[in-house]
């Protein structure tokens, strides 16, 4: 995944732009960069961000660098904000997305005479490199950021900041957000609605899917109008959103809350109490314990303040020990209790399992799970969640192999599985259920999931569950 923050300033823009790229520093974790154009011209950094935050990293870039425009991204991939130097003359640029059709794209750009790119550490070229090399094909800025919107398979949003101001794509189906605030004498562009609150901006507009905008300090220009199909991702809702931002009008925390409580109307469990995986089921047990009457409490805390995030590092066992040191019992909460445990989703199940048990392990009578969301069938093309390279590594896909006695399993098979109304779901969940130890495994429904978020279900991409684009 990742995150972006830009600044169009009739004033020096770095302090807006330093807290406000920090902001979405929860979408992100191996690298962080930032990039002002001023009197001298361009300036850049880049830091690693794998061990150490973002603000730690660039306070001393903070106090050197200096301009009136300037664009900063939080990446779980690639380094950025890059600079190119091009026929459209000297830009820097940072996108967020996922390219599907990579090679094809480095092998047309090739034949139309491009000589080489540079390989990153672990062999693959850098996404916004190649992006920024689609946009060069063509004669001006505009049809380029348009050309890469049809030709890239996937998503692609986009800044792309110029001596004269920040260009600002939507993903060509709005997966992803870009939201503009205003205050005086500045315009910002960002992904979360909630990082320039603090800065002083209020609510500008919010771009549709595809819409071509550049920010400059005096205005917002409309340069390709957005079009009429949308389909955001539903995960951001559900997981990757901050609790105070909102996407199309919808509040993550709301949605959260209201998701909880649907959860709670179709169950008939009767724990003692009701408790959220920090951080991002907390919200949905709340919503849960308010419908049910059951109380919310913590039975287990999460220390923060100097572990990493539990996604990183990469090697599989070691994500799995930190997340596990991270989450430390309440004794009190736990013994001879039954709990019903919310979780934003179950993925691989390794972390989740390894939690149940240290519950059983700290007195737990039953531990409950109700995962927020439906199972995930198919792991996202559209945007990158994950670095995984196999639906395999999803631990409902390795239940309908095993199921099936084969890992080819045509889509009308795979569908009966995300139906909640079939027996094929119904035997999946209890093998899950077995499997991780579970009291009891309950997961939410995709059609309450999206009365959750409220708005038309066709402008919502629920791909990784029922497969349908």
């Amino acid at each position: 995944m990742g995150g972006f923050f830009g600044v169009a300033s009739k004033e020096d823009c770095i302090f807006d732009l330093f807290f406000g790229t920090d902001y979405h520093s929860h979408l992100g974790t191996r690298r962080g960069g930032m990039a002002v154009y001023g009197k001298k011209g361009f300036d850049r950094a880049i830091h690693n961000i794998e061990n150490s935050p973002f603000r730690t990293k660039f306070d001393k870039d903070m106090r050197q660098m200096k301009g009136y425009l300037g664009i900063g991204c939080i990446s779980d991939y690639e380094p950025q904000p890059l600079i190119i130097r091009s026929h459209h003359g000297t830009y820097a640029i940072t996108t967020v997305g996922k390219i599907n059709n990579t090679e094809e794209i480095t092998e047309m750009i090739y034949k139309n005479g491009n000589t080489h790119f540079l390989e990153m550490s672990g062999g693959d070229i850098n996404p916004t490199e190649l992006v920024a090399s689609v946009i060069n094909q063509k004669e001006n800025l505009i049809d380029g950021i348009r050309y890469a919107q049809e030709l890239i398979d996937g998503s692609m949003t986009l800044m792309l900041m110029t001596p004269k101001g920040i260009y600002a794509a939507r993903d060509r189906l709005g997966r992803t957000p870009v939201i503009i605030g205003k205050k005086e004498d500045a315009y910002c562009i960002t992904f979360e609605s909630y990082a320039y609150l603090n800065l002083g901006y209020e609510d500008y507009k919010e771009l549709g899917p595809g819409e071509i905008v550049v920010v400059t300090p005096e205005e917002v220009r409309t340069l390709s109008a957005p079009g009429k199909d949308m389909k955001i991702c539903t995960f951001l809702w559900v997981y990757y959103g901050y609790p105070s931002s909102s996407y199309e009008g919808v509040n993550v925390e709301q949605m959260r809350y209201n998701c909880g409580e649907k959860m709670a109307k179709r169950d008939h469990a009767s724990p003692d109490i009701v408790a959220g995986i920090p951080d991002s089921g907390t919200a949905h047990a709340v919503g849960y314990a308010n419908e049910s009457g059951i109380p919310f409490s913590r039975p287990f805390v999460k220390y923060t303040p100097t572990w990493p995030r539990s996604f990183m590092p990469t090697i599989q066992n070691k994500r799995n020990l930190i997340a596990k040191m991270k989450l430390i019992p309440i004794h009190q909460l736990i013994k001879d209790k039954s709990l019903l445990l919310i979780d934003d989703s179950i993925v691989r199940g390794t972390q989740l399992r390894e939690t149940t048990e240290f519950l059983y392990q700290s007195g737990a009578k039953e531990v409950h799970i109700r995962p927020a969301c439906p199972p995930l069938i198919y792991g996202c093309k559209y945007l990158n969640f994950s670095r995984s390279t196999s639906d395999m590594d999803l631990i409902t896909r390795r239940m309908i192999s095993r199921l099936e006695g084969t890992e080819d399993v045509p889509d009308e098979v795979l569908s009966e599985y995300a139906d909640p109304n079939s027996e094929k779901y119904a035997v999946m969940v209890e093998e899950i259920r077995k499997e991780l130890n579970f009291t009891s495994l309950q997961y939410n429904r995709l059609d309450d999931l999206l009365d959750s978020v409220g708005i038309d279900p066709c402008r919502l991409c629920t791909y990784c569950w029922n497969g349908k684009e």
